[in-house]
């Protein structure tokens, strides 16, 4: 029980996270990527859209094929363990991938991009299925997209997303049955704008490597952590844990 009262209090500090107000800092960085993103010709905007959009899908509907079977474990305890260790091999070997593209130089470097995103999707798949979600079902793939915009934003769009996923046994009869209408532009442009600068420094001859090594470390980290307490989260929600 004592591990149970740690992650509830880790579980309700990450929930303040997700709800607190952007800071002066969060709005303006916002404000100046959304004027840059405005003087990108929207046949560009169109067509890093559908890339994305392509990528992530290709993803989303192949990786459902080698994903584990989803486990039911008797304990927060033992999905959270099973969780960490899968976290931890995927940090490692994002990071392995990131120093080595980024290495590379300018080609490689660009490559890392579609590899690391699938990196990132397939461990949330892993993770669906240790906290005992079948990923087969579309409406728990769009929780993944869920948890990646989470991870992947600005806070005022955090925060929306958030709302989003409370109930989630309610907020999933009110979507839509065809992932063709998810919202892919606001997803690419969020994510686009969150690790531009930090991917950019990956291209630069020299650094490249060890820039690649920790952001990649470091976001695999992040995106880890959000979706150990989204799916804390719904257990709670769903009276398997923390009531």
């Amino acid at each position: 029980m004592q591990y149970d009262q740690v992650a509830l209090k880790e579980m309700k500090q990450w929930q303040r996270n997700m709800t607190r107000r952007p800071s002066i800092m969060n709005r303006l960085s916002k404000g100046m990527q959304t004027k840059l993103n405005s003087y990108i010709p929207e046949k560009v905007h169109n067509v890093i859209t559908t890339t994305i959009k392509q990528m992530i899908r290709g993803v989303l509907f192949g990786a459902q094929h080698i994903t584990r079977q989803p486990t039911q474990y008797s304990s927060l305890l033992e999905a959270d363990e099973t969780a960490q260790r899968a976290i931890n091999g995927y940090k490692h070997a994002a990071a392995a991938e990131g120093g080595i593209t980024g290495a590379g130089g300018i080609l490689l470097g660009l490559a890392d991009f579609p590899i690391f995103l699938s990196i990132k999707l397939k461990m949330l798949f892993d993770l669906a299925s240790i906290y005992g979600y079948s990923v087969k079902d579309y409406k728990e793939r769009v929780f993944l997209l869920h948890i990646f915009q989470l991870t992947f934003s600005s806070q005022q769009h955090r925060r929306t997303v958030y709302a989003q996923m409370v109930n989630w046994q309610e907020q999933k009869l009110k979507l839509p049955e065809d992932i063709h209408e998810f919202d892919w532009r606001n997803f690419q442009q969020e994510y686009r704008d969150y690790i531009d600068l930090a991917k950019m420094a990956q291209l630069i001859p020299g650094i490249g490597a060890v820039v690649g090594f920790v952001v990649n470390y470091r976001l695999t980290q992040k995106l880890g952590y959000m979706a150990m307490n989204a799916y804390r989260q719904r257990w709670m929600e769903e009276g398997r844990w923390g009531n």
